[in-house]
């Protein structure tokens, strides 16, 4: 595992692996949560590479 001391912190890079298992528990927690009419993370939708201002302009209809 590479590590990066920056800013005094530890960072790590994520291997694939754990990048897909972060993608499908966002896209997960994301449909739970517009299934359930409660608005998604930013987090998640971030991690799915959707922009938390432009889902908010969805509208249903």
């Amino acid at each position: 595992m590479h590590r990066t001391i920056k800013k005094g912190l530890i960072m790590t890079k994520r291997n694939p692996i754990s990048r897909m298992l972060t993608t499908f528990g966002s896209a997960v927690a994301v449909a739970r949560a517009v299934e359930s009419g409660r608005k998604p993370n930013a987090r998640d939708l971030t991690n799915l590479g959707i922009e938390p201002v432009a889902f908010n302009n969805i509208r249903r209809f």
